[in-house]
C-alpha cells in the first residue's frame, strides 16, 4: 500500500488567533504565520533573512482545538493544502493564499511540552484499527555509517 502524503507546512504563530463562524457555523481558526528564511552563502554558511508571512485557517473542530492550545510565537507543524482565493471588496479584486490546515500540532524540535494519553471520547489513534491477519514486522534498521565502514561497504 503507497504512503498517503500531503503538503505541510511549518512555521510559527505570529498574531494572536481569532476564532470565528463560519456562515454555516462552523468554527474557523485564523491566524497569520511567519516562516524562517536563510541564504546559504558561498563558504556554506548561512544568512538569516526577513520572515515571509501567511494566512493560516482551519476548521469545526480542529479549529476549536487549535484555539485552546496555540497562542502567538508558538512554533508548528501542519498538514492541510494551499488555497488561493479572491473576492470583491470597494469594487476592487482581491487575491490571496491561505494554508487550509486538516492537522496541527507543536513543533518538537522547538517546543517542550507534556503529552496527555488519555483517549478522547470516541477515538482511537489508529492503535486498535483491523489488521489484515498478520503482525506488523518492523522492518530491519539499516547500517549506520560506522557499521557500514567497518563490514567494508
Amino acid at each position: 500500500m503507497a504512503i498517503r502524503t500531503q503538503e505541510s507546512i511549518s512555521g510559527f504563530i505570529a498574531t494572536d488567533p481569532q476564532l470565528t463562524h463560519t456562515d454555516n457555523g462552523d468554527a474557523r481558526f485564523y491566524a497569520r504565520i511567519g516562516q524562517e528564511n536563510y541564504r546559504r552563502e558561498e563558504n556554506g554558511t548561512f544568512t538569516k533573512l526577513e520572515p515571509s508571512f501567511h494566512n493560516l485557517v482551519l476548521y469545526r473542530a480542529t479549529a476549536q482545538r487549535a484555539f485552546d492550545r496555540f497562542q502567538k510565537g508558538d512554533s508548528f507543524v501542519a498538514e492541510g493544502y494551499t488555497h488561493e482565493y479572491s473576492y470583491e471588496r470597494d469594487g476592487q479584486q482581491i487575491q490571496g493564499e491561505e494554508f487550509v490546515a486538516k492537522k496541527i500540532g507543536h513543533d518538537t524540535a522547538r517546543t517542550n511540552y507534556d503529552v496527555d494519553r488519555t483517549p478522547r471520547s470516541g477515538h482511537t489513534a489508529g492503535r486498535d484499527a483491523p489488521t489484515t491477519g498478520r503482525a506488523f514486522e518492523v522492518p530491519p534498521a539499516r547500517p549506520t555509517r560506522h557499521e557500514t565502514a567497518t563490514l567494508g561497504h
